[in-house]
């Protein structure tokens, strides 16, 4: 198992040779992979809804989310440059196992409910453009999977180019849009300015930043800014820093200029001509032509929606295989990964249109950004300990004014996503929801709490504790020759395949002369998954026969040998039987599968690897 993010892409594009506007261009790229998440359709219902309410008035609110998604997102690009590890990976590095699994929960919810968010987004653009049911628009998403198998298969530059192209064809609708609209120029630019809030515009301004920075972002751009093949010394990390970071600002500004264009059209659109009270996509759509005198208008529109929805898609299902890999590293074929995460999302999409109905579609949207707000502190405090960390960041360290700045940003997201999560468990607990229900809802809530602050707190007392490192290996280690442990027994895990020659061989030249050799084999058959030792099937005592076999062409080689089978499961059969027997070394097999074969083949090393307590031998066939 490979320790690159994204392996397939990893160092994929070169950027060494290169000078000037040439180099630039080689690092634009994976900041407009990030982009497309703040301007999804998920983020297009706050931006409605404050322009059509309170018209210009929090267009400062939308630039100050963007001065913090520019912040994080370059922290996130600075730990991937830097470490050379995305965001997932170094939490699986710093935090216990029992941790990273919760992280990794609640980061494959977050991308789901993204995911959510773009079925739905492009399922309403589909119906707003074609006619077509919410439903068929549903079912339609699922063969973008094949879409995104495409693109990854020309190459991460082909994959940034068609995201470009979406972006752009997002800004240009819009653009044209606003040229349409006519909006007042002067009175937009008043909007920069900011001003106090009511409740009511407060309420709005708490979705916009709230809804700013996407959790599976932070993941998916210290990845692939892993993409760019960079020069390892401290003049080559700093240009690379840099040139993300004008990335980062363009794309991100990109992204700004969307969300301003969505709330000028709702406020030229709808406030200006006293429709205050819009707040549904499907309703903004159908009101645009007769209040702006276009058919064009709400063409634009749809085809925004869908391209929006669609390229969100795309870096959302990258983000999953990051997760996936950083956490459990453990790998998925693309197609497979994507199609579990968009049926994950359609799924809850088809029952509530279904059985609900489509007008409870908006409210399936804000549970979505429910789930978001649960995440977000999850991924953007462990985010600010690593890029903080000296020890592991050397000079490349945030500064103190940047990491008071970044906490600030953490603390108001924290905030305010934690009251939209408060918001809705109140509504939750006054509701009829049975007793049982709420007590559940009520120890999930003190849970996460809990493991927020455990997340805060953790890192600084790990860094505390290692103080004494003096540099990234920490302090020097004299080697200790004077325990000699014999390897007295060893285990080796046979499949009865071709294979098992070479890793008998590779056993026996760790062997001493009093050594004992273990064979191990597990039964797998229907029989020995319900009876256990007590089966006694074909296949029990064919397999049987093997290992004897085997053991009797090693004791004519003068080695003491025993036979052991396991049954039903083999991960769990392997470590009982290793521990039983007191091996001091297991070897093991690792077979050149593809496909399926590969994923369990390589879960069974990975999951004894982890388990036991002794060194393991892996022998590639």
């Amino acid at each position: 198992m490979t320790n690159k993010s994204l392996d397939t892409l990893h160092e994929s594009v070169p950027v060494q040779n290169k000078t000037g506007w040439r180099k630039l261009m080689a690092f634009i790229g994976p900041a407009y992979l990030v982009s497309v998440g703040y301007m999804d359709p998920g983020n297009w219902a706050t931006d409605l809804q404050g322009g059509a309410a309170f018209g210009y008035q929090l267009i400062w609110v939308l630039l100050l989310s963007n001065f913090m998604a520019i912040l994080l997102q370059s922290l996130s690009a600075r730990l991937g440059i830097v470490r050379r590890l995305d965001l997932a990976q170094v939490n699986r590095e710093t935090y216990p196992a029992f941790v990273n699994f919760c992280l990794y929960i609640l980061a494959e919810l977050a991308i789901a409910a993204t995911d959510l968010a773009e079925v739905l987004g492009m399922a309403i653009g589909i119906k707003l453009l074609t006619g077509l049911p919410l439903m068929y628009g549903t079912v339609i998403t699922v063969f973008d999977t094949f879409l995104f198998m495409l693109l990854q298969r020309y190459g991460i530059r082909k994959m940034e180019a068609f995201i470009f192209v979406l972006v752009a064809t997002i800004g240009s609708s819009f653009l044209l849009q606003l040229i349409i609209a006519k909006p007042d120029l002067s009175e937009a630019v008043k909007g920069f300015i900011p001003t106090p809030l009511s409740p009511a515009a407060l309420y709005i301004a708490v979705g916009i930043i709230g809804a700013t920075v996407m959790p599976h972002n932070l993941y998916l751009h210290s990845a692939l800014v892993q993409t760019r093949k960079i020069e390892r010394s401290s003049k080559g990390i700093r240009k690379s820093i840099f040139y993300n970071f004008i990335d980062s600002a363009v794309a991100l500004n990109a992204a700004f200029f969307v969300n301003a264009a969505i709330l000028i059209l709702a406020a030229t659109a709808f406030f200006k001509t006293g429709h205050m009270g819009v707040a549904k996509i499907e309703e903004a759509h159908s009101m645009l032509a007769p209040l702006l005198g276009s058919k064009l208008a709400p063409i634009l529109f749809a085809i925004a929606l869908i391209a929006a929805g669609q390229s969100s898609t795309v870096t959302g299902t990258l983000a999953g295989q990051i997760v996936m890999e950083g956490y459990l590293n453990l790998r998925l074929n693309p197609w497979i990964r994507r199609l579990l995460t968009r049926l994950i999302a359609i799924i809850p999409a088809v029952l509530v249109i279904g059985i609900m109905g489509e007008d409870r579609v908006d409210e399936l949207l804000i549970f979505s950004q429910v789930i978001l707000s649960l995440q977000l502190g999850f991924a953007v405090i462990p985010l600010i300990h690593f890029v903080s960390d000296k020890n592991t960041m050397g000079e490349f360290a945030i500064g103190k004014w940047i990491k008071l700045l970044a906490w600030l940003v953490a603390l108001i997201l924290i905030y305010l996503n934690g009251h939209l999560v408060f918001d809705f468990a109140k509504s939750f607990f006054i509701s009829d929801i049975h007793l049982f229900f709420k007590f559940l809802v009520s120890l999930g809530i003190l849970f996460f709490l809990g493991l927020l602050i455990y997340i805060i707190i953790y890192p600084v007392l790990l860094i505390r504790g290692n103080q004494q490192r003096t540099d990234l290996h920490g302090l020097p280690i004299e080697l200790d020759w004077t325990q000699d442990i014999p390897l007295k027994n060893i285990a080796i895990a046979v499949d009865f395949s071709s294979s098992d020659t070479k890793l008998i061989k590779t056993a026996l030249t760790q062997a001493k002369s009093d050594s004992k050799l273990i064979l191990i084999h597990v039964v797998e058959s229907v029989t020995a998954i319900y009876l256990n030792e007590a089966s006694d099937d074909e296949e029990s005592r064919k397999d049987q026969e093997r290992l004897d076999e085997y053991a009797k062409a090693i004791r004519l080689k003068g080695f003491e040998v025993s036979t052991m089978l396991g049954y039903k499961n083999r991960v769990k059969e392997i470590v009982r039987i290793v521990n039983d027997v007191d091996a001091q070394l297991l070897v093991m097999g690792a077979h050149k599968h593809q496909g399926w074969k590969d994923y369990i083949f390589g879960e069974t090393i990975e999951s004894v690897r982890h388990k036991v307590q002794i060194p393991v031998l892996i022998v590639n066939h």
